[in-house]
């Protein structure tokens, strides 16, 4: 192979120094190296080295940057003069890198070490630099060590120190520093210390990603879950897929199985299984082999051992062998630490660490994951005694015997309560069981619960369970249960598709069986207005089953005319329903009629007529309130809350929203639980100030969806709205972390949820500044709406997309896009300002990056069609404030447009005359005469007057623009020898400003006063 040219190997350093941090950039960088010292360029074969220990230092084998360092300081001991000042601060600067490398060198001797910290102690003070640096080093090997007297003392000394230029990043050391209160159970004090970083006051490289990642467990220990939740997700998106943070990465895998939140811990590990082999940098791979051990120790606990894991090496693995293998690879390096530290300090905290158990049952994260399968009774690696993580138990069914359990079943049956649910299924668990023998009034309850609850879920059984359960009714001399019971077989009917004739005379048995009851008995009343009710419903329902599907051209007017007449005869029964048992109605009763009104108000909804719902609402929440039962009164509040926030007001809606939220508590039904806190997070997310408490609603909801098995319909739909309320309190990487992982369920709801969702994903992408991530966003949710009738939506996506393409440096897909988006906003001929906006982005674009002499013509041409769509458009509407803002801007931007091509074209002159030795184009440079610069510079004055006046006429909303058309206006006749009217100039928008109240224009005063004096 032939060697490098000296050429060839700065080319490679420059080329290799733009490549992503990792194992291919690390490779490079050795290669270059050994050919730099190859070449005998000391000066050359020093910048190796540096790039080298650079490269290393930001990757996962930051360990090895010992021996080029050791290079680099033999270098300098050999020829101190050689080294600039620059190469020297650089030396002396990564001297620290690798005074935390050999700690983390299990195979570096504790000796060797100790001479490497007297060496950097010795060099700093001859340097003149101060012990901080010196001393946080000391710190490091304290703590490795295990040397807790050692390390309080090197932490004393290195914050008693003064910073200088070899301190670290101050973001860096609050990091340690926090990390080291924490260590001591301190976590409170870890947070204050870390808050400048948390807070974005103080950043680099590597922070806050760090601090956030070692925030986690010490906020769930305060309690402080929000803040926990938050760090976690804006922490891991800043981590995720880098090298040199594998240690942060394995933090948030512990905090996921510290947390209830063990699959996803099993994603994050899925997107870096390449990191589980062995890697050049032991106590990182060790630092994240932990994090994982916590993970698969408790999926293990969960009974999840035998389940497959993610690969090993390539190789598939159980839980269970996971573990196994990676344990050993974990003790066998703390075991290396340990021999060299003469300790057992890390082997002990590895183990204490994996040994770790959940600190709460669950924290919702609000992002998306697959739940894991049904647990098997498999042995874990060790035994479950997972704190915290017992069974729910909100009814205490738990403390009560048997026949108190079923009294209280009964009781709770008869009110109406959710809770009886709980209390008989904690019945039939222990008769199930074998502990407990029911008498034969509570075995024709539980048959009855069975065949409820079967009813639910659709099977198939639930018809001859209600079947068997009234005859065990019947048998127990229990009528009442016995006509519920036949009532439920007539529903079942209905809902398996029985003959409507054999359902109709079901539903005659049941009503019948209803009004044989006894006079006395205090459930006939429900009995009969339950039956009365389900008959109008299932009546419907069957009318609407035998109306004939046509399928012949002009048949489906008729058959939707039939189905309203069907919606008619039920809203008429309804009422005559009402009538007849709503006036004094007892308070069991009262419940029947409250549910026949909230039908009638969701017909009423659904038709768009709220103003005949409202009423209905009303009237069904107050009779479940005033009898007692205000779990009832849930779903009218909520739906009125509903009505008065799309009315517009907002207060009455948060409101009821707020009451329907508190009348909640009793519901057992997730997706009920859901429904209340996704109607107050809608209503909140209307008023100012309302987007954090809207967040945690929607987030609540997101969970109940999800353990109601709803995880890709309601529960997507739940993760879009906190995403709204996330991104509506400026918390875009939770947003976007969070939709993101809502993204695949959301599109497959249909175009337009997906079309919304991928674009309101490309904004939050936007906002955190990944813009080729943004544009493809854009761009699938434009092909997604490319159908579509209206060429409108799609316009603004290609548009978005084209902005996104630039931003990221994409200049030819952008020029593209802006181009689609052109045509798109000429077909669609509604929207001036679009294609104006447009066609001023593709003009910069052409001059910014066109090819040619003429790419500034090229830009001019596109500005004045600007102009062109914008005349028609102001004539059209000559009180558009929109239109006129709009030409302002193309004005003032053609005078940027045109200021750039002048200097561009002196500047041109200038090289030339240089080339040539001549001026005035002299030696053949074509150069630009006085008169042409003059000529250009008065038209952009020109320009900048139309802005400025047209800005003037909008006021308020454009007193920034004014001021800069105004003074660059000025400051180009100056530029033209004619200061003096730049001066006028300036007066006179001195006294424009002077007519304006507020603050604003007061300041935009003063500024033109100062410019005033300096034109002067």
């Amino acid at each position: 192979m032939t060697a490098m040219t000296v050429e060839e190997i700065r080319q490679g350093l420059v080329e290799n120094a733009q490549t992503p941090y990792g194992a291919a950039r690390n490779a490079r960088a050795e290669t270059l190296a050994a050919a730099a010292e190859s070449t005998g360029d000391r000066e050359l074969f020093r910048q190796a080295l540096d790039r080298l220990i650079d490269a290393y230092e930001w990757s996962a084998e930051r360990t090895k940057m010992v021996v080029p360092f050791a290079r680099l300081l033999q270098e300098y001991d050999r020829d101190p003069a050689a080294f600039p000042a620059y190469e020297v601060h650089s030396l002396f600067w990564r001297f620290k890198w690798v005074a935390g490398r050999i700690v983390e060198s299990p195979d570096i001797p504790l000796a060797a070490v100790e001479r490497w910290l007297v060496d950097m102690e010795r060099r700093y003070r001859l340097a003149g630099y101060s012990e901080r640096a010196v001393r946080q080093a000391e710190f490091h090997l304290a703590d490795a060590t295990g040397d807790e007297a050692r390390m309080d003392r090197a932490a004393a000394g290195w914050t008693a120190a003064a910073r200088d230029r070899m301190s670290d990043c101050h973001a860096c050391e609050v990091n340690t520093q926090g990390w080291y209160w924490a260590r001591k159970g301190e976590d409170a004090k870890a947070i204050e210390i870390w808050e400048p970083v948390l807070s974005g006051e103080m950043s680099c490289m590597e922070e806050p990603h760090r601090v956030l990642a070692h925030s986690l467990l010490p906020l769930v220990r305060l309690g402080r879950l929000d803040e926990a939740r938050s760090h976690h997700l804006r922490g891991y998106r800043m981590t995720r897929g880098n090298d040199s943070l594998l240690r942060s990465i394995g933090k948030h895998i512990e905090f996921c199985a510290l947390t209830g939140n063990e699959p996803r811990g099993l994603e994050i590990l899925a997107e870096h299984t390449t990191h589980l082999g062995p890697l050049t940098d032991v106590e990182s791979q060790m630092e994240f082999a932990g994090g994982v051990l916590v993970l698969l120790r408790r999926l293990a606990d969960l009974g999840h051992g035998d389940r497959p894991a993610v690969p090993y090496r390539g190789t598939g693995h159980t839980v269970k062998e996971l573990y196994e293998r990676l344990f050993a690879d974990a003790t066998s390096i703390a075991a290396r630490f340990d021999a060299r530290n003469g300790t057992t300090h890390v082997s002990r905290g590895l183990a204490e660490r994996i040994a770790q158990q959940p600190l709460v049952d669950v924290l919702p994260l609000g992002v998306r994951t697959a739940g894991l399968p049904a647990a098997t009774a498999s042995a874990g690696v060790r035994p479950a005694t997972a704190a915290g993580a017992g069974s729910q138990d909100p009814a205490g069914t738990a403390a009560l015997d048997f026949a108190t359990l079923v009294e209280h079943a009964r009781t709770a049956r008869r009110q109406g309560r959710p809770s009886a649910d709980t209390l008989w299924a904690r019945a039939a668990e222990l008769v199930e069981a074998g502990e407990e023998s029911p008498d034969a009034a509570t075995a024709a309850d539980l048959l009855e619960f069975r065949a409820t609850m079967a009813a639910r879920s659709g099977s198939e059984e639930a018809g001859d369970l209600f079947a068997r359960a009234a005859e065990a009714q019947r048998a127990a001399g229990r009528p009442a249960r016995a006509a519920y019971a036949l009532l439920g077989i007539a529903a079942d009917g209905a809902r398996s598709d029985k003959d409507p004739a054999e359902v109709r005379r079901l539903l005659t048995v049941a009503t019948e069986a209803a009004r044989a009851l006894d006079e006395a008995d205090p459930d006939r009343a429900r009995r009969i207005a339950a039956a009365e009710l389900t008959a109008l419903q299932i009546g419907s329902y069957l009318r609407g089953r035998e109306t004939p599907e046509e399928q012949e051209e002009g048949k489906e007017t008729e058959k939707e005319a039939e189905r309203q007449v069907a919606d008619a005869h039920l809203a008429d029964g309804l009422e005559a329903f009402v009538g007849a048992h709503g006036g004094g109605a007892r308070a069991d009763v009262a419940g029947v009629v409250a549910e026949a009104e909230l039908i009638l108000a969701r017909t009423a909804l659904t038709a768009g007529e709220p103003d005949r719902a409202e009423p209905l609402l009303v009237s069904a929440a107050q009779r479940c309130l005033a009898a007692g039962r205000p779990w009832e009164a849930v779903e009218p509040l909520s739906l009125r809350a509903w009505v008065l926030a799309a009315r517009g007001d907002t207060a009455g809606g948060e409101a009821l929203a707020r009451a329907a939220l508190g009348h909640a508590a009793e519901l057992t039904d997730p997706e009920e639980h859901a429904t209340v806190r996704l109607r107050l997070a809608e209503i909140l997310l209307r008023r100012p100030g309302g987007a954090d408490e809207a967040a945690g609603h929607a987030l609540e909801a997101a969970h109940w969806l999800d353990q109601a098995g709803l995880a890709t319909t309601g529960g997507a739909r739940a993760r879009l709205l906190l995403a709204r309320a996330y991104a509506e309190a400026e918390r875009t990487a939770e947003a976007a972390e969070v939709l993101q992982s809502a993204l695949p369920d959301l599109v497959e709801h249909g175009e337009r949820e997906a079309v919304e969702a991928r674009r309101m994903l490309g904004e939050l992408l936007r906002g955190l500044n990944d813009q080729r991530a943004a544009a493809e966003q854009y761009l699938l949710a434009a092909e997604t709406a490319k159908g579509w009738e209206n060429p409108r939506p799609q316009a603004v996506l290609a548009h978005s997309a084209a902005e996104a393409l630039a931003a990221a440096g994409l200049r030819a897909e952008s020029r593209s896009a802006y181009g689609r988006a052109l045509e798109l906003w000429r077909q669609a001929g509604d929207n001036p300002v679009g294609e104006v906006r447009v066609l001023r982005s593709l003009a910069w674009l052409a001059a910014e990056h066109g090819a040619g002499d003429d790419r500034y013509a090229q830009a001019r041409e596109l500005m004045e069609q600007a102009l062109a769509v914008l005349e028609g458009a102001v004539l059209e509407e000559a009180d558009n404030p929109e239109s006129r803002y709009e030409r302002a801007q193309t004005w003032q931007q053609l005078a940027a447009l045109l200021e750039d091509a002048l200097d561009a074209a002196e500047n041109e002159d200038e090289d030339e005359e240089d080339y040539s030795g001549g001026e005035d184009g002299a030696g053949g440079a074509p150069g630009r005469t006085a008169e042409a610069s003059a000529a250009v510079r008065s038209e952009i004055v020109a320009l900048l007057d139309r802005a400025a006046t047209a800005y003037a006429g909008l006021g308020e909303d454009a007193l920034r623009e004014w001021f800069q058309c105004a003074v660059r206006a000025a400051w180009t006749e100056r530029e033209m020898g004619r200061a003096q009217d730049g001066i006028a100039r300036m007066t006179a928008l001195i006294a424009g400003l002077g007519e304006l109240e507020g603050a604003e224009a007061a300041g935009f005063a003063t500024q033109a006063e100062q410019v005033r004096e300096r034109l002067r």
